[in-house]
């Protein structure tokens, strides 16, 4: 095909926009990002020869080559890898379809900072080449076709990019970019080696590089001794490998630093921002493997896309399989990264042997219960310990290395929970062995502590003597939560309710009735029962509030029939004439929602209508001319104040202002 020229689809032209103006923060790390690109296409072949071992050609070792040309101001990345056609060139290099465009772009902020963790985030760091370069060349050949059909892809980075058909003998691809003035430096040996051995060491494939070589000036004229002036480092022919060359989990770890697997984990996960954890640890048994895995700092953008593949890379005796392998770890922990290798697995296995793989089972629970120990260890060490004097005067000694140990994890659970909360309650329904474990791992908003969030086991801690549950509400909102009537008598005596705002959490709580023994109570269904925390004149008071108010109640029943199950006086009020509640074990009315608003059949229910005996506008319906309307707005206003809507709000509107006229 002759050569043709094409546009860049719109979002890629805004990202190099962006890339142009520096948006990385540091600009050697173009390098890093295209040798973890070269280093990908070698796993890539390495897989696909698997099944056709013809794909190695006449070159079964791979490698990565880094060259420069100081006269002509290039850089030039080569893989021996899996490469690529025209068509994929096209749409490799063309788009950013793969990675989701549109969300890509809506989450670009114009913070320069932030918006370059964006960049590995969305798997794009190959435009990270123009923040060096005022121009990309791409030669490539995919594993497989002839030689006439390489590609020749060119670009400055502005609005379109061209390609052409090249012969290319060598298979694999080869990035060339044509520096600016201000980045001729890259095409010093010494400084492109040193960013190699910083960011991509780890790197289990050869990464080479032209050895150079001290070439002497011209003799000095008239002096005896041989001094020369001038030389310069000269290339040769001859090639070096410039990093380990061996893959970081299969090192020991007392010689890797955490710099070493900071970077390895950047590279994999491409994310800008240092893990908040690690584990590697080699496993042998019944199943041997190696696990290497990590838990991010910031949830990625498509956390919560289902159709966004999550996992594990998998190796098996050091050869890449598979990219993304969801069946190494539980679906609630698909924020880990890391790399798995197997000693047991056969090469060829695939996703759906994966799934039946008693080898696989066994890895899955291992990992599983690695990062439940990673997110253990983090919860501990959230709160940095100071030395305090107990009941007996004598202080706790806290030594040198524990406190540093503490204060470099501290606050680090806090912020792994506001990224990843919402998605490790989903483990309460997923993951029955560990749910004991995950309990004490979740927190929660409180009616007690303003910001601070709260374990079961911490609640449990502070209740009140005499107390034998563990009350919660959920509700859409936090501030619909803090003001619902339902909390009333509980701030009035001062007990404690746990705030649950995350749309998963009603879902989790069905798979968890008990913490450590003790129930867990929905502060909005059933009747209220603070069993001793009630003293008898106030059971006294309800019982008769409940005989006085029968014949009211009664009215309001038939009043209210197509609307509330029942009308009952309640305890739980203080300020509110009316609250929701349903039957204990029943569906809540912001669970019924949620389901509606997602499209889902929710069971017909109804709620229970429960009135304030104290209230003057309760006490206000008996006799009242306008005792049908009044009864209507209690219960509208009882699901207003849950963050529900009126069935009809044109006709609760209609009642409210006949009343205020």
């Amino acid at each position: 095909m002759s050569k043709q020229t094409l546009s860049f689809q719109a979002e890629v032209a805004q990202l190099l926009h962006l890339v142009t103006h520096s948006l990385y923060s540091n600009k050697e790390i173009f390098l890093r990002e295209l040798i973890s690109n070269a280093s990908d296409a070698c796993d890539k072949l390495r897989f696909e020869a698997l099944n056709a071992p013809a794909l190695f050609e006449d070159a079964p070792n791979l490698e990565v080559r880094v060259s420069m040309d100081k006269a002509a101001r290039t850089l030039t990345i080569t893989d021996n890898g899996i490469g690529m056609s025209q068509e994929e060139a096209i749409e490799h290099l063309g788009t950013i379809a793969k990675s989701g465009t549109k969300d890509f772009v809506s989450k670009l902020s114009g913070d320069q900072k932030a918006d370059s963790q964006l960049i590995g985030q969305f798997g794009v760091g190959f435009y990270s080449g123009f923040i060096v370069a005022d121009k990309i060349t791409v030669e490539s050949r995919r594993a497989g076709l002839a030689a006439s059909e390489g590609v020749r892809w060119v670009s400055g980075g502005a609005g379109d990019f061209e390609v052409e058909t090249i012969e290319r003998p060598q298979r694999g691809t080869s990035v060339t970019l044509h520096l600016r003035e201000d980045a001729a430096d890259y095409t010093s040996a010494w400084k492109v080696k040193g960013i190699i051995n910083k960011y991509s060491d780890h790197i289990s494939l050869p990464i080479l590089m032209q050895k150079e070589e001290w070439k002497e000036g011209e003799k000095v004229e008239g002096d005896e001794s041989g001094a020369t002036k001038g030389g310069e480092m000269v290339t040769t022919d001859e090639w070096e490998t410039v990093n380990k060359a061996n893959a970081i989990w299969a090192r020991a770890k007392k010689d890797i630093t955490p710099e070493q697997y900071e970077e390895f984990y950047k590279q994999i996960s491409h994310d800008f921002e240092a893990p908040l954890a690690h584990t590697h640890n080699r496993v042998e048994g019944s199943t041997e493997y190696t696990q290497l895995l990590y838990i991010p700092a910031k949830a990625p953008f498509d956390l919560w896309n289902r159709d966004k593949k999550g996992g594990l890379k998998l190796y098996v005796k050091r050869v890449f399989i598979m990219d993304d392998a969801e069946a190494l770890l539980p679906t609630y922990l698909r924020f880990v990264k890391g790399v798995v290798d197997s000693a047991d697995l056969p090469l060829n296995v695939s996703r759906e042997l994966l799934q039946e793989s008693r080898d696989v089972k066994a890895i899955r629970e291992g990992c599983t219960k690695r990062v439940l120990s990673m997110l253990e260890d983090l919860a501990r060490n959230d709160v940095a310990p100071k030395a305090e004097a107990g009941a007996d005067g004598v202080t706790d000694v806290v030594s040198e290395d524990e406190k540093k140990a503490a204060e470099a994890n501290a606050g680090k659970y806090t912020r792994f929970y506001a990224e990843f909360g919402a998605v490790l309650k989903e483990g309460m329904g997923e993951d029955f062995t560990n749910k004991e474990r995950l309990a004490k791992l979740l927190r929660f908003a409180s009616s007690t502590t303003d910001g601070v969030s709260v374990g079961f086991a911490e609640y449990k801690a502070r209740m009140k003597e005499g107390q034998e549950a563990i009350y919660y509400i959920t509700a859409d909102t936090l501030a619909a939560a803090k003001n619902s009537p339902q909390l009333e008598v509980f701030k009035k005596k001062g007990i404690e309710v746990l705030l649950m705002t995350d749309r998963v959490d009603e879902w989790a709580l069905n798979y968890l009735h008990d913490f450590d023994g003790t129930a867990l109570q929905s502060v909005a269904k059933g009747a209220v029962d603070l069993g001793k925390l009630q003293d008898e004149a106030e059971k006294k008071a309800a019982e008769e509030a409940a005989e006085t108010f029968k014949p009211l109640l009664a009215k309001l029943k038939e009043a209210l029939k197509d609307k509330a199950q029942d009308v009952r006086v309640t305890t739980r009020l203080v300020d509110s004439p009316a609250c929701l509640v349903v039957q204990d074990h029943g569906m809540s009315t912001q669970l019924a929602r949620m389901l509606k608003q997602a499209g889902q059949t929710a069971p017909e229910t109804k709620p229970v209508l429960e009135v304030n005996a104290e209230h003057p506008l309760v006490k206000k319906l008996d006799g009242s001319v306008h005792f049908n309307d009044l009864a209507h707005i209690l219960f509208d206003q009882a699901l207003l104040a849950e963050g529900g809507l009126p069935e009809d709000p044109a006709a609760y509107v209609k009642r409210v202002n006949a009343l205020l006229v």
